[in-house]
């Protein structure tokens, strides 16, 4: 690469299903420039996410991400060093920064939209994981309470292989993931935190989840919904509290769009439990220190928690690693190096 360009991963092509390495190109394009108040960055990590696929199919009216259309220039959150910045930026060269303009080499943005990085977390790429949406729903959108029992429906993603972590430490007595094959399975028990791990194909979901939780569930969190959404409600306990976090189940359908993730539930079933149910409310906690990255740096000091994740070297991988993602080839968050 020369010091006049920068590559840079596009959507080539709209893919008629999932997408796979073929729909994307890593290109070379000019070196962004900054203007006045902008800052330089060279990216070093950038976090690979499930919901481009909604992005590519057209995303989601109401939600903050645009669409992508072929020749778009595909985003995400990332872990850069500043290259150059104006004087009253914040920022210097050499400081870690997280923005939201990852999938290449050198990103220009203003100097309000990057974060410094203080040291919080002992691994800058720990900030591309999920640990402050798990946090945020196991201690407002649906908190774990002492003695209960939780179910984190696609324990063995960037926010289920968290989610069993933090909620044993958070005070639940029992916690019960599911995930895709039972390898996984044996790592989220093994490894993660949890107490039983169901399999999505082997029996019914509902069949596994009333053996692992017989008394019935407290808490879900729910990154999947179809099937295992259905199976938490007919589980749940009176007064049960449940956040849904995603929905893989319609996200990653080969037989759809990714947009829409409709799924039949009994309502009376909400009523007569008095089940809570929420979407996921979003980050309100974003000053310089909050609650969730001092907990979870501290956690991953001690080694009470791992940050389960895979590293894909080199940006020209970066499709092949999205491609992974979406197939299930990897537990735990997807982040490319550069």
């Amino acid at each position: 690469m020369s010091s006049t360009t920068s590559r840079i991963v596009q959507l080539a092509a709209l893919p008629d299903g999932l997408p796979r390495p073929e729909h994307f190109a890593v290109v070379q394009a000019p070196m962004p420039v900054p203007d006045d108040g902008e800052v330089l960055v060279r990216n070093r990590f950038f976090q690979v996410f499930p919901a481009l696929r909604t992005l590519i199919g057209g995303g989601v009216k109401g939600t903050p991400f645009p669409p992508l259309r072929p020749g778009d220039a595909l985003f995400g959150a990332a872990i850069g060093e500043v290259v150059s910045a104006p004087p009253d930026a914040g920022v210097r060269p050499g400081d870690l920064v997280q923005h939201w303009l990852g999938w290449r080499e050198h990103a220009v943005m203003p100097a309000a939209e990057c974060t410094p990085l203080d040291g919080t977390l002992p691994d800058p790429a720990a900030h591309l994981g999920q640990a402050a949406v798990v946090y945020t729903a196991l201690t407002r959108d649906a908190p774990v309470r002492p003695g209960d029992t939780v179910f984190v429906s696609g324990g063995s993603g960037g926010v289920g292989s968290l989610a069993g972590q933090f909620a044993r430490l958070l005070g639940a007595d029992r916690v019960i993931g599911s995930t895709g094959s039972p390898d996984k399975a044996a790592r989220l028990v093994s490894e993660l935190g949890y107490d039983a791990a169901l399999v999505r194909g082997e029996r019914p979901i509902a069949e596994q989840l009333a053996e692992a939780a017989p008394e019935g569930i407290d808490v879900l969190v729910d990154n999947v919904g179809g099937e295992q959404l259905r199976a938490a409600i007919t589980a749940a306990r009176p007064g049960a509290r449940f956040v849904i976090v995603g929905t893989l189940a319609g996200q990653l359908s080969p037989n759809g769009t990714g947009t829409t993730a409709p799924v039949e539930i009994d309502t009376f079933q909400l009523i007569a439990k008095r089940i809570e149910m929420r979407g996921f409310a979003g980050l309100d906690d974003t000053g310089p220190h909050p609650e969730w990255a001092e907990r979870f740096g501290a956690w991953l000091r001690s080694g009470a928690v791992t940050f389960p994740h895979a590293r894909i070297a080199g940006i020209d991988q970066a499709p092949r690693a999205l491609h992974e993602l979406i197939s299930g080839q990897h537990l735990g968050a997807v982040i490319v190096e550069l």
